[in-house]
Order: C-alpha cells, then structure tokens, then sequence
C-alpha cells in the first residue's frame, strides 16, 4: 500500500505519523486528558490516542493482570479491579475529547474493546479505529470494525505469523485500508524482545499493507529507529507526566520531551531513507567526476607508439577513460604525441 489516507493525513513513504497513546492517562479527569490533548499536539502527534472499554464487557473478576503493578495506587487485584478503576468515561466524556482534539487540530482516536463502543465512537466521527493485540482473534470484534470501512491499525503482540495472516485474511473480506503493527505485548518491553526485525516478515507476507509498530520499549529511540525497517506509523504511550498513578501506564509512556524528539528523529530518518533504489544522486554529480579516476600518461608518448601498461597511471579527476576500461586502450597506437600526465581521451588513439 503506497498510502493511506486517515482523515486529513496521507501516510506514505514522505510522512510517518505519531500516534500518541495516551489511553486512559486521563485518569477519569477531563481536565488531565485536555492537557494530554494540548501537549501531544504541541510536541509533534499527528493522534492522539485513548481506550474505550468497559471491565464488565472486558474480564471476568478473577482475571490475574500480566503488567507490572508499579504504577498502580493499589498493588494488589486482579484486571478487572484495574480497569474498573479507570473505566468511567462514557459517550458525553468521549464527545468532549473529539472536540477538544479538534479545537488543538490533533487527530483524535480511540481503541474499542466491544461493540458498542465501535458504534459509539462511529457516531462521533472517527477517522480510523486501533485493533488491541489481544483482540487479533477476536473475530466478532474484528468484523464489527471492519465493517466501518474506516482505516484499522491492527496492533499484533503475542501472536504469531498463522495467526496474523488469518485475522488479515478475514479484515479484508470487509476492509482493506490496513496498517500492520508490529508489537510485543509486554510492559515495559525490553529491548533484545522489541524484534523489530520482524517488520521484514510482515513485508514478506503482506504486500498491501502500511507498516507500524505500536512499541513498548522506554523511551523513544526503538520506535524511530523502526522508520528504517519502513514503518510509517507509530504508536507510543505518553503521559505529560511520568510520576502520576491511577493508570498503570504513567510510568512506562514517554513524556512531552521525548515525544517531542520522538518527533525530531522520526522526520530526521524518514528524510534519510530516501527510495530504497541505488542510483547517482544529483548531489553528487560533480563528486563522482573530480573524485573519480582516469588513465595518465606517466610519461612521454611518441605519435605512433603502442600504448603500454606501464605508460599509464589512474589518477584524478574522473573526466576521461576510466580505468576499468583499460583493456580497450592497452596496444593502441597513439595518434598524436601525447604529453607526460595527460588524461587519455578517445581522440589521443
């Protein structure tokens, strides 16, 4: 896929988006998620990106978490006790999100987790939906969005190649405007688990897709270096403040500074990638004449005399025979008297 359109972006190989995850950061506060909001625009996301669930509709209450608790108020519960704690924003909230994302012109999307909330968040106008890795099998949840006909970044931590093809395989019986995320569903990753040469795989086997990463890595240097491998999407968490509890993520999201270099690095790399195809740049045209060689004369040549090996020398600049067309000139009989440390050219043969 050479681009894919979401909303008023065009992803593509000139432009690499940031999709600032800030999930649910927000606390359960309006007034922390606008300040999210404000700070992800202002330091380089093109989205800014929340979760919409809820624990009844998402585990059962004896479901043990597999993150790290640190920065949780409670260290003891299982998921649903998280969750529940952070599930409190309902459509009203979520309207005022999409306008506060629209009044600081930042992109504003959201993972769904059941039904009703593809539906509600259909309702408001999103551009693109997120697919959570631990739904790639969720095939009711898969149609469900897909049938939206909208962009899905598809996000593909903890699974493996099969699985990956066949829910791909199923999305795009419904939709086709995919972007493939590699992902490794673990919190913080480390970065020998980030496998981001698993992007070659992805490319392999899926031609229409754009490539992301939704990276799980502290900081931010993994998640740029992707740019690379030629991921054009990527997914941070992100937090104004690394400190805050209530949200298990606080901790483990990059802060405003770091998306802001984030930012910087993403659009440094992109730039450097250029096409991929091996060519002559126009940059260095005049280079590749004055650094390259030529045959020299290292002496005297008489008119009528054989040109020999030990007669020539290559040398700069690169304006006459090259070297690597030696063999043509070795036993030719020189037109002309050819002065000591001259370029040969065709007409001196």
């Amino acid at each position: 896929m050479e681009t894919l359109k979401v909303g008023n972006l065009n992803i593509n190989k000139n432009k690499c988006i940031i999709i600032a995850e800030a999930g649910v950061n927000h606390n359960c506060s309006l007034k922390m998620a606008e300040r999210l909001i404000k700070e992800a625009k202002k330091n380089g996301a093109d989205i800014i990106k929340f979760q919409t669930y809820k624990a009844d509709k998402l585990s059962i209450r004896k479901t043990p978490r597999f993150w790290n608790w640190e920065g949780e108020l409670i260290k003891e519960g299982t998921q649903y006790d998280s969750y529940k704690r952070l599930d409190g924003f309902n459509e009203p909230e979520y309207k005022i999100l999409k306008k506060l994302c629209k009044r600081y012109k930042i992109q504003f999307m959201s993972t769904p987790f059941d039904n009703e909330a593809v539906d509600m968040l259909d309702r408001l106008g999103v551009s693109a939906f997120k697919v959570a890795s631990c739904d790639i099998t969720n095939f009711p949840l898969l149609k469900k969005i897909a049938q939206k006909k909208k962009p899905m970044f598809v996000s593909t931590g903890a699974s493996n190649i099969n699985e990956i093809k066949k829910a791909l395989n199923y999305i795009s019986r419904f939709n086709k405007k995919i972007c493939l995320m590699q992902c490794t569903l673990s919190y913080p990753t480390k970065p020998e688990d980030a496998n981001l040469l698993a992007l070659n795989e992805f490319k392999k086997n899926f031609k229409n897709v754009l490539l992301g990463l939704s990276d799980h890595t502290l900081g931010y240097k993994i998640a740029a270096s992707s740019v690379l491998l030629g991921v054009r999407a990527i997914e941070k968490h992100y937090t104004y403040d690394k400190g805050l509890k209530k949200s298990a993520d606080h901790w483990l999201s990059i802060n405003s500074q770091e998306l802001n270099k984030l930012r910087e690095d993403v659009d440094l790399l992109v730039s450097a990638s250029g096409d991929g195809k091996k060519r002559v740049l126009k940059c260095e045209h005049l280079t590749r004449k004055l650094a390259r060689r030529s045959l020299v004369t290292t002496r005297f040549i008489q008119k009528g005399e054989k040109i020999t090996d030990d007669c020539l020398i290559p040398k700069r600049p690169g304006t006459g025979i090259s070297p690597d067309h030696i063999s043509l000139v070795i036993g030719k009989k020189a037109k002309k008297n050819i002065q000591k440390d001259t370029i040969l050219k065709k007409n001196h043969f």
